[in-house]
């Protein structure tokens, strides 16, 4: 039972990294039509400002923190200017294109700055961790599953209580109606990618003191949450919390009971079975269509 418990929590705190770029890559979709596909390197992209600030410039950890979300608000509305903004009018397909042609110009661009080599950021806490019984609570996935549960709440409260939540909402729902209702739907569209874009940087945020730093650190947590939002039930934010988490603890799970080398596999087995057996996901609507 402690082995399990122990699980359990470093499942939820690898999944809620999950989820956080899984909630961004849902919204986008519901503000556009589009899935992005760079949307891993948001957290990449968090990650790297707070490398360069802490580690390059010897900055405060507290005021490299703040730099990089600042960061990630400017990325956030270059990337929609720069990715989709130009194509807004076209179809979904040019739009698609585009997003993975600025993965790849994000991912050299870094790489021609920085280099190749990775880098190990201190833990955010100062502290070791402390002991529950046989169980030993990491504090930096302490912090994870805090900061994630602090936002899912956060963003329920902003979506459902707040007006300009709601215009959020109606402008996901339908671009047109919402134009005609006299809601700005492009100042929306910029505020969906400005907050897209900080959920990820705070994942990156979040778990890059657990792995090393890397221009390519955001491909296999884009993946996950990919899958993440096809088990969940694609285009839905409960679907992307829980899928997330769910992928979380199958893959600590599997590693521990299975095989570590193919940990990065079970994920999508699991998606495979999905696709399968339910393919509109846990909380999708099946659309049925006439032969």
């Amino acid at each position: 039972m402690d082995i399990i418990l122990q699980l359990t929590f470093a499942g939820i705190g690898v999944g809620s990294i999950y989820a956080l770029v899984a909630l961004g890559l849902v919204l986008i979709y519901r503000a556009t039509n589009v899935v992005n596909f760079a949307q891993g390197d948001f957290p990449m992209m968090g990650a790297f400002i707070l490398v360069v600030c802490l580690l390059s410039a010897g900055l405060p950890y507290w005021l490299s923190i703040l730099l990089s979300l600042a960061g990630m608000v400017v990325f956030g509305a270059a990337f929609n200017l720069g990715v989709y903004y130009p194509l807004r009018n076209r179809s979904y397909l040019p739009v698609l294109i585009s997003t993975l042609g600025a993965s790849i110009l994000v991912q050299n661009i870094i790489l021609a700055f920085y280099g190749p080599q990775p880098a190990n950021l201190p833990a955010l806490l100062p502290f070791r961790g402390f002991q529950i019984g046989s169980v030993f609570l990491d504090p930096q996935y302490i912090v994870i599953i805090g900061v994630s549960a602090l936002l899912v709440v956060l963003q329920y409260l902003f979506f459902e209580k707040t007006l300009l939540g709601k215009k959020l909402q109606a402008t996901s729902q339908d671009k047109e109606m919402a134009g005609l209702l006299g809601i700005p739907v492009k100042r929306m569209i910029m505020l969906t990618f400005v907050y897209s874009a900080l959920l990820g940087g705070i994942a990156g945020i979040l778990v890059a003191p657990i792995i090393y730093f890397s221009i390519t650190m955001g491909n296999a947590i884009a993946l996950k949450a990919f899958a993440a939002t096809i088990i969940g039930g694609f285009g839905d934010i409960r679907g992307a919390i829980i899928g997330g988490i769910g992928l979380g603890l199958i893959e600590t799970f599997g590693a521990a009971y299975i095989s570590v080398p193919y940990k990065d596999g079970f994920a999508f087995v699991v998606l495979f079975a999905f696709l399968m057996l339910l393919p509109q996901g846990i909380f999708g609507e099946k659309i049925a269509e006439k032969a």
